[in-house]
């Protein structure tokens, strides 16, 4: 699984182009229980609908390539030999999809991307979110840290302080895999600064998996 698909598709330049226990007061009342989704567009549902940097949300048919539901052919597409690709989301138990994007219009500035996907069983989403932050962050020249300080379990982050020109991001960068049940969560942002742009990922993570079916 090659690094691809968070670099196209969040990088400015491309979008221009296209558990702990809470002690409350009260009487207890049953939480609502989120259905697991059937299909893509059911998918669609429980993707976070905004982010808290208060940045725009980009049409998905306006970025290129677009951005919403992801079938197993979609993501294979991202990488430099399709049909490997197809085979090893295959192993994983890859269903579908969906992705979502904020920034501006015309490319510049800061980012924000969120990217789902649903396997056949928990242990597909688990390795297929290491494995894209494993080779993320070998493409992106960082540090990979596993269970870091204000994600849930399950997760690994990467921040790009001062990036290389040639990487195309823009600006400092924070992101963030995690693996949910049966789902796999990455979240980046581009942002003014990497403390900006942690912040950012670590709500928007936050709320994303609020979204989701319990593991």
């Amino acid at each position: 699984m090659r690094a691809g698909r968070l670099l196209v598709l969040l990088v400015p330049a491309a979008l221009a182009a296209c558990g702990c226990t809470r002690s409350v007061d009260g009487v207890a009342t049953a939480a609502a229980v989120t259905a697991t989704p059937s299909s893509a567009s059911d998918l669609e549902a429980l993707i976070v609908a905004e982010v808290p940097s208060g940045l725009a949300r980009l049409p998905d048919d306006e970025l290129h390539p677009p951005a919403g539901a992801k079938t197993v052919d979609d993501v294979a597409a991202y990488a430099d030999d399709p049909y490997r690709e197809r085979e090893v989301l295959a192993d994983y138990g890859y269903r579908y999809g969906w992705e979502r994007f904020w920034g501006n219009a015309n490319g510049s500035g800061p980012v924000t991307g969120v990217f789902v996907d649903q396997f056949e069983h928990r242990a597909g989403a688990g390795a297929y979110a290491a494995d894209l932050a494993r080779n993320d962050t070998e493409h992106y020249r960082g540090m990979l840290r596993q269970d870091p300080a204000g994600l849930p379990g399950n997760c690994w982050s990467l921040t790009v302080d001062d990036p290389d020109p040639d990487l195309g991001l823009g600006g400092p960068a924070a992101f963030a895999w995690c693996g949910h049940g049966v789902f796999s969560v990455a979240v980046t942002a581009v942002s003014d600064s990497v403390d900006a742009a942690e912040a950012e990922v670590r709500e928007v993570v936050t709320r994303q998996l609020e979204l989701l079916p319990p593991r």
